[in-house]
């Protein structure tokens, strides 16, 4: 009987595709994540299905559209109904460890922009029949990420799994400020770790002066992407003595904002060796007209989870801290590849990379993701190497998904996926004609005065996004555009791709309708 293989599952959060050396970046270094490209396959076309946190990194675990799942937005978490990949391996005999960012609950226990509100005049329903769904995820069960409660291991606080990992070192946040079992670990480590984080605890530094950076005062030792690589790398030490095979999720925080690379990574990298992207200050669709004027009046402090734009200097300075933190991760990432190389474990385990999605990065003179479909934000990196594949540094151009990385491992690991799984085998079916993302946003942002729901379709050619209670749409050639800047939607010679798109769209839409729970009886 063939051994079966383990799996080193790494992610990173809020990475550009080409903020990689592999992805055709002259300036990052990243040696070690290019080598796990040069040793498999690179996809070169690989979406999101959601370009935020939490959404996305339910449908890594399920398989599955929001829609189907149910975590629409951040601040809704995945039902512990919903069946994740991660568990049919631990059914299947596999250790199943998760070490770094899960995000698959809630950080911050702040009460949610949109709830229920009584309406005048009408009796308001009782918990729980405010919700069309009786199980409405907010027990505290689903309380387990969130950073001010996190007063011990969160292995100690779970009563079996946790969506299916049964070892888990979980860190909330991001940057100098991440928290939950790492922040116990620091505070342990240094006494004082408290006093080093954040911007006014930050070291002098004149150079850089961006939103949302400070050089921090933690040290490289006790920063979150160092604890992730040292306690995989036990993790890793502890399955070499062992005959089963495992799956480790190896979760990294960081190039997420704050950007606050810690020691050498803080200027490994000079801002004005920084080339800013050719799109920068281009495109005119109201939400960035807005964002340009809120930050020429001051009107916008920039300093939350919304994007914000910026000056010139201030996107080469804040790519520049980006680079810092991506190198760091690659070097972590080195000394986790070493060690299962000198654990023997390397030759029976599949390597995987990507992350939840990207960020503007200076497209169109705008930072950090929300709403605005542009390619930086929900292409990303995703790369396969297979120790026993017969094809190294290979490149894929067909299209793919966030939700085909569940189905992908099952498939290799030799497990039947479950009813309702939504993503493909890619190595076992061809890539469909477009791709469906979906958006559903919890709050407003500069240029909209209401919450967002937007649907985009992706082709081989073309990207077009539609948004509900808005008087303009999205559509780009991306053969003849590929910075997306010219809106073709309303033109007139686009009318017959509009309407291809819009049924394709519709097609796709329909294909994910869910299949699950499957039928008890026939009638």
């Amino acid at each position: 009987m063939t051994k079966r293989p383990n799996f080193l599952f790494i992610i990173t959060d809020q990475h550009r595709a080409d903020h990689l050396g592999c992805y055709g970046n002259p300036t990052v270094r990243t040696p070690h994540i290019d080598r796990i490209a040069a040793q498999g396959t690179r996809f070169e076309r690989f979406y999101v299905a959601n370009p935020i946190c939490m959404p996305n990194r339910a449908s890594i675990m399920t398989g599955r559209m929001c829609s189907a799942h149910g975590a629409r937005h951040n601040g809704i978490p995945l039902s512990k109904d919903h069946t994740t990949f991660v568990e049919l391996l631990r059914d299947a005999g596999y250790r199943t460890g998760l070490i770094g960012k899960s995000h698959l609950q809630s950080f911050t226990g702040l009460a949610a922009t949109n709830t229920y509100e009584p309406a005048d005049g009408l009796h308001a329903p009782s918990a729980p029949l405010r919700d069309a769904i009786k199980n409405n995820r907010h027990t505290p069960d689903y309380d387990l990420e969130i950073a001010p409660k996190w007063d011990r291991p969160l292995a100690e606080r779970i009563d079996g799994d946790f969506y299916g990992f049964e070892h888990v070192e979980v860190a909330a946040d991001h940057g100098d400020q991440a928290s939950g079992d790492y922040l116990l670990w620091a505070r342990d480590q240094c006494p004082d770790f408290d006093n080093l984080v954040g911007p006014e605890n930050a070291l002098p530094d004149n150079r850089i002066n961006a939103p949302q950076a400070w050089r921090t005062a933690v040290p490289e030792e006790l920063y979150s992407t160092n604890w992730i690589a040292d306690r995989s790398a036990a993790y890793l030490a502890e399955r070499a003595q062992e005959d089963a095979p495992f799956f480790l999720q190896m979760s990294f925080p960081d190039p997420h904002h704050p950007f606050t690379p810690p020691g050498r990574y803080w200027d490994m990298y000079d801002p004005l060796d920084i080339a800013l992207p050719e799109t920068f200050g281009k495109g005119d669709l109201p939400p960035i007209r807005a964002m340009r004027e809120a930050m020429a009046n001051g009107s916008d402090p920039r300093d939350n989870q919304n994007p914000f734009a910026v000056t010139e200097d201030e996107a080469r300075a804040i790519i520049a801290l980006t680079y810092g933190m991506i190198t760091m991760i690659d070097d972590a990432i080195g000394r986790v590849l070493h060690q299962l190389e000198e654990l023997g474990l390397a030759e029976n385990t599949v390597v995987i990379f990507t992350t939840d999605h990207g960020d503007y990065m200076g497209d169109h003179g705008l930072m950090l993701k929300l709403l605005l479909h542009y390619q930086g934000i929900i292409r990303v990196p995703f790369i396969w190497h297979d120790p026993h594949a017969a094809i190294s540094g290979h490149s894929d151009a067909g299209l793919a998904s966030s939700i085909d990385i569940a189905p992908t491992v099952l498939a290799r690991a030799g497990i039947q996926p479950y009813n309702g799984i939504q993503g493909r085998d890619l190595f076992s079916s061809s890539p469909p004609e477009g791709l469906v993302i979906e958006e559903d946003s919890q709050r407003t942002m500069t240029g909209f005065d209401r919450p967002q729901r937007v649907r985009t379709l992706v082709t081989d050619r073309y990207r077009m996004s539609l948004r509900e209670g808005e008087d303009w749409n999205e559509l780009y050639d991306l053969e003849t555009d590929p910075g997306e800047v010219d809106n073709l939607y309303d033109q007139p010679s686009a009318e017959q791709v509009r309407h291809h798109l819009s049924e394709l769209m519709l097609r796709r839409m329909i294909s994910l309708q869910d299949r699950s729970p499957l039928p008890a009886y026939r009638a």
